[in-house]
């Protein structure tokens, strides 16, 4: 298995330009358009938390508990802060690559390595509760529900352990395609269920308890001729809300899933590499070429897409308030209607540019930017 960075710019993906002859014009990010700002979004606070990210291709993403955010850097510096106030509770360097997570859980904070270590350290002063080791290079969050803790590699085996030792009690190993977008997915850990979803499009329910699959699915089949073109990975967290899960693909599809059955009960052909986001009634999901598109949750219909962030390298989206909000490479945080896709405010959070999924706790929204600083915002 090949996992592309960033797929070659990840073609529409990114703000890259390219050409096909001589003549052509460079296809470039769009230009910001002017528009009568609604809502006043103002920084509680920043407070500088590692090391950036320019130099990589791939992103941490800040967690949090009720009152306490949790992150890390690249050079294994994990922080504790406080939501309301941003003030350092607990620092460590764990002095490792860290390239997964940060995971929150059941009084744990947990990360993954690039050499496959996962560290489960206590949320209350960061000591480290116990470290395993896994088969390849985590990308993404662990996750855990007190008991087991699901960790997602690289080489696309999902494996589970002990909460409370670290000792792993089963794996799975997906099927493997040739090529893939280098990344993996988040999965959801229930007291019943772990959700994960697989480079293959497949998105599957294992028991906790035992990792006997409970049902699998496929949210997109490949299609194309190259193997580039058959990419349909599963690189966002599914969205698990009441008895139905949300997923999407890339080049491929955004499903409704029963959470009981694993019966497909819509899908819209879309492509997106992010988690999508849920608001009263409606999907939304960051598209291909940065589209923001909102779909009805019960019947998978279109309701509006906003395409004026057209290659600006979109981060997924994030509900705050009656809005919805993308960060892009520039570092601006654009918020949408949520009931039309219009644009009700902006603010530039910071130059070195946002690719980490924002993280939305209670009326706060916290920023992690690719030179390692961490803020909060809130609508005033």
């Amino acid at each position: 298995m090949k996992k592309l960075g960033l797929l070659m710019c990840v073609l529409a993906l990114s703000g890259c330009s390219w050409f096909s002859d001589e003549d052509d014009i460079a296809i470039t990010p769009a230009e910001l358009v002017d528009f009568t700002a609604e809502v006043s979004i103002e920084r509680s606070w920043s407070v500088s938390v590692g090391s950036g990210t320019k130099d990589y291709l791939i992103s941490l993403r800040p967690a949090a508990s009720r009152d306490t955010v949790f992150a890390a850097d690249y050079s294994g510096q994990v922080t504790a802060l406080e939501l309301t106030s941003g003030k350092k509770m607990w620092e460590v360097n764990l002095d490792t690559m860290v390239t997964g997570g940060v995971g929150y859980g059941s009084g744990m904070v947990m990360v993954g390595t690039v050499e496959g270590v996962v560290y489960a350290l206590d949320a209350t002063d960061g000591s480290t509760l116990w470290t395993s080791q896994v088969s390849s290079e985590v990308l993404s969050s662990p996750k855990t529900n007190g008991t087991v803790v699901a960790v997602h590699s690289i080489d696309n085996q999902m494996v589970a352990l002990d909460a409370k030792t670290g000792e792993e009690l089963w794996r799975h190993d997906g099927d493997a395609p040739i090529l893939s977008v280098r990344g993996t997915s988040e999965s959801v850990v229930t007291s019943n269920m772990v959700l994960s979803g697989f480079d293959s499009g497949k998105l599957i329910a294992f028991n906790p308890s035992n990792g006997s699959v409970i049902w699998e699915t496929r949210v997109a089949l490949p299609k194309g001729r190259t193997e580039l073109e058959r990419m349909v990975d599963i690189d966002g967290e599914p969205l698990l809300v009441g008895d139905v899960i949300y997923a999407a693909t890339y080049q491929g599809r955004l499903g409704a899933i029963s959470r009981g059955t694993g019966r497909n009960l819509w899908s819209q052909d879309t492509s997106s590499h992010h988690a999508p986001a849920h608001r009263a009634g409606k999907i939304y999901v960051t598209g291909g070429e940065d589209s923001i598109q909102s779909f009805g949750s019960g019947n998978g219909q279109k309701v509006w897409a906003n395409d004026d962030l057209f290659l600006r390298q979109a981060t997924g989206p994030a509900v705050l308030g009656g809005t919805i909000v993308v960060a892009d490479a520039e570092g601006y945080l654009h918020l949408l209607d949520a009931e039309d896709g219009h644009f009700v405010g902006r603010v530039k959070a910071d130059g070195s540019g946002v690719s980490a999924p924002l993280l939305s706790v209670g009326n706060s929204l916290v920023v992690q930017a690719n030179n390692g600083s961490i803020s909060a915002y809130k609508i005033q």
